[in-house]
């Protein structure tokens, strides 16, 4: 998995010297950058070996195979010519492992977003205002909501339906105007264990404005690195978790272990469609429930570029289980657990690496806060470990917010 990092990304070829012009037009992060459509790079007259060169990063970007940006792009082939190289070739030339030229060759694109037909990038916006009142249409051909994602083998971060699919069919509960969602657990060792009972309620705003957290990481901008060094990371005073949501609509992801491979790659699933919760008013929060910095170095920005706080008490865990920290076993919780195995099958065939350094069995789940004093407007909670909150309900939640 490469850097979310945009002077990562863009690396030291032809791209390099155009990152200030492109921060200055709001193309500050690797998702949005992505997005970048040709009518975009006509405004911005980026040279011919310029939209090569984004093609290549981004193509390989999806496939997870960053490590062979400058090498590929030096070589003055366009992407189409890459892909019709001979295996052997990209070996050889290029130094390719074996395992990476089939990756490369896949086509298959399952991280390729596209952004809905009634929004705008913030960045679309900017770049018009500088280069003249450019127009602000999005691209022709766009489909009118996300499209769902499958999981073809080896073809990069993969985005796949949500676990509540394939775990329940039953729709989520709605409580006087905001939404509660859950998938299903099923009785475990035929039947001879019964997982614990939950309560099907929305968390009360009076219960989330008053935690206590520590911001640790801010949403990643270039030069902007808080870790800088190799001391501990530098704790800030406690705020009011109400600061978050004062202002815009936020979604809080709540980690149950920032080294986990299934909270990595719920992460970054969120985080690749940063674009489209920029275009509607979202800004992006991921809570961890405990400090542990190799952890957080590791896991802020390259698989989470958003804000990242530390709720040391676990309070919004605790709001999660309605009062009590939602918590299992592994042995019940994963090892005879078919829901939870199927998870980790489903995040490890996105090519995320995990560790399983810290606390693992508190579960975490995701809420979207309406701003100052609007409450919860979406809450999901993480019955099997694993579980991811459905895209098409967390998308549609904001999509609505952000009419508002």
């Amino acid at each position: 998995m490469s850097s979310f990092a945009l002077e990562d990304f863009v690396g030291n070829g032809v791209l390099h010297d155009q990152m200030d012009r492109l921060m200055a037009d709001g193309w500050d992060d690797v998702p949005t950058l992505k997005m970048m459509t040709k009518d975009d790079m006509d405004t911005l007259q980026l040279s011919q070996l310029q939209r090569d060169a984004l093609e290549i990063r981004t193509y390989l970007h999806d496939h997870l195979l960053m490590d062979y940006a400058d090498t590929l792009e030096a070589s003055g082939k366009t992407l189409s010519e890459l892909l019709s190289t001979p295996p052997a070739e990209l070996t050889r030339d290029y130094k390719m492992k074996r395992g990476h030229v089939a990756r490369f060759l896949d086509r298959g694109s399952a991280c390729a977003i596209q952004l809905p037909k009634d929004l705008v990038l913030p960045a679309r916006k900017v770049t018009a205002a500088h280069h003249g009142g450019a127009p602000l249409s999005p691209p022709k051909k766009r489909p009118t909501s996300p499209p769902r994602m499958t999981t073809p083998p080896d073809s990069g971060i993969k985005m796949v339906t949500s676990t509540q699919e394939t775990t329940s069919s039953k729709p989520p509960v709605v409580h006087q105007a905001a939404i509660f969602s859950a998938p299903s657990v099923t009785p475990r060792l035929c039947g001879l264990l019964q997982p614990g009972g939950l309560k099907e309620e929305v968390s009360s705003l009076g219960s989330l404005e008053n935690i206590m957290i520590r911001k640790i990481a801010p949403q990643h901008s270039k030069g902007v690195n808080p870790f800088a060094g190799k001391g501990p990371i530098h704790m800030p005073e406690p705020t009011r978790a109400s600061e978050l949501w004062a202002e815009k609509p936020t979604l809080i992801l709540c980690l149950r272990r920032p080294g986990c491979v299934m909270c990595r790659a719920e992460a970054h699933q969120l985080y690749s469609r940063k674009p489209i919760f920029d275009a509607m008013g979202i800004q992006l929060v991921a809570v961890i429930n405990e400090h542990i910095d190799a952890e957080v170095r590791a896991f802020w920005p390259r698989y989470w570029g958003g804000a990242v706080v530390v709720d040391e008490d676990r309070e919004f865990f605790k709001a999660l289980g309605q009062g009590e920290l939602p918590k299992e076993g592994f042995v019940t919780g994963f090892l005879l657990n078919a829901a939870a195995k199927a998870n980790y099958k489903r995040a490890k065939a996105t090519g995320v690496e995990g560790n399983y350094n810290g606390e693992g069995t508190i579960k975490g789940g995701l809420y979207i806060m309406r701003p100052g004093n609007g409450g919860v407007a979406y809450q999901f909670i993480e019955r099997n470990f694993g579980d991811w909150a459905p895209l098409e309900e967390v998308l549609e939640v904001c999509g609505n917010l952000s009419k508002r």
